[in-house]
């Protein structure tokens, strides 16, 4: 089996429109929360969302390739070309039949197909559609547009797994990799439903958090007042290389990735299962398939969304795998601060876990005031401020609706 490691990053957030800014807003404990802006939602339960701030695509792309796209897919073009920049990958130096991309989305160009459907029912009843509809909105056309920008011929497809989405693209990417099917695999995810029917169906579901008057720390996992997630969007890229071929062209490591695990609750189609045994289980496999013993493990960046019954399902969870380990671990929910990018949630938070393994520092859950009886609060949940801490094995939980468990494992390199 082949070593797969991490040489380029990206991300597009609503704390960070760069790799950079995204991470010192981490570290600060930044909310990205505020007021709708995309929209007029005076009318909607949810009046605010993690939205990415002052962005102008045309500053990345061109005005009418734009037009040809949703926002979601201006989200991953953006993040690709900040991973692949930061990669120092050569396309003319490089094997272009064993380079692939491998995207996750969980729902795809939600707001192009919003659009068309209310033009036609305003409309006299004749079929009068964008042509541009159906690859706006396909969930595989991201992959498909950065693999046209880069000459990539290799696999190209999205994942799609709802929340779990990007971080089942990674593990493909990186099994791929080890199978020694590809040298270098473009993954990551984007999502763009801050929309009307994306605030609407997640209201409709009493999924949402309501707090209108301070949406700044709405977003509050495992505290005892949380009250739903907080709608983000964005994007984040990673660059996965074999390790040879990496270190072949003088490449940058930010760190090795070793594996993940992946498993159903088969419980629900939305809730979790109440002991947390599907996320229990993809935890345990990640940590079989990257030779993992419970006590090598230093941080878990969780899934942690600021519901009611996510939050303490997932923490029994850990502590069923790790046992007294557990205690020693720092764990922390970036959505906290981002809100929940949906299929994009894993791959900005992976991004946060590479980071954490580059610069020693843990990245915070914030906005917690009130311990919550059911969950043990003896684990360190890193609250409010950031941690510094050497962190050589990180793990990036993500579960999704359906009952879709994901967890991947990264390593500091030697």
């Amino acid at each position: 089996m082949k070593r797969v490691v991490v040489t380029g990053l990206g991300a597009i957030t609503p704390i960070g429109n760069t790799l950079s800014s995204y991470w010192d807003a981490l570290v600060a404990g930044a909310s990205g929360a505020a007021p709708i802006t995309l929209f007029d939602a005076t009318e909607f339960k949810t009046r605010f969302a993690c939205e990415v701030k002052d962005f102008e695509v045309e500053d990345f792309i061109h005005r009418r390739e734009a037009r040809r796209m949703d926002r979601f897919s201006h989200f991953a073009m953006v993040a690709a070309e900040e991973a692949m920049t930061d990669s120092g990958i050569d396309v003319e130096a490089i094997d272009l039949d064993r380079a692939g991309v491998i995207w996750g989305a969980g729902i795809g160009g939600l707001k192009t197909l919003q659009d068309e459907v209310a033009n036609y029912t305003k409309g006299d009843g004749r079929p009068k559609y964008n042509p541009f509809l159906i690859p706006k909105m396909i969930p595989d056309i991201a992959p498909g547009l950065i693999s046209i920008k880069y000459g990539f011929r290799g696999m190209n497809y999205t994942t799609v797994s709802a929340c779990a989405s990007s971080s089942h693209a990674l593990i493909n990417a990186c099994d791929y990799i080890k199978l020694g099917k590809a040298d270098i695999i473009i993954s990551g995810g984007s999502e763009a439903a801050v929309t009307k029917t994306g605030v609407g169906g997640f209201n409709a579901m009493k999924a949402l958090s309501e707090q209108n008057d301070d949406p700044t720390t709405a977003s509050r996992p495992f505290d005892a007042n949380r009250n739903g997630f907080v709608l983000g969007e964005g994007g984040a890229c990673i660059i996965l290389e074999e390790y040879e071929h990496a270190k072949k062209r003088g490449a940058k490591i930010y760190a090795e990735v070793l594996g993940g695990g992946m498993t159903a609750d088969a419980h629900h189609i939305t809730a979790p299962h109440p002991e947390g045994l599907g996320a229990a289980n993809v935890m345990k496999l990640a940590l079989q398939d990257g030779g993992l013993n419970v006590g090598d493990v230093d941080y878990i960046n969780v899934h942690g969304t600021s519901t009611p019954l996510g939050d303490i399902a997932e923490a029994q969870a850990i502590k069923r795998v790790f046992g007294d380990a557990a205690y020693n671990l720092n764990i922390s929910s970036t959505k906290s601060m981002t809100g929940h990018l949906l299929g994009a949630a894993g791959a900005i938070e992976s991004v946060a876990c590479i980071l954490a393994i580059k610069n020693g520092i843990v990245p915070p859950t914030i906005n917690h005031s009130t311990d919550d009886p059911d969950i043990d609060n003896k684990l360190n949940f890193t609250f409010n401020t950031a941690q510094t801490r050497n962190v050589n094995v990180a793990l990036s939980n993500t579960f999704g609706f359906g009952g879709h468990n994901t967890s991947v494992a990264f390593r500091k390199m030697d």
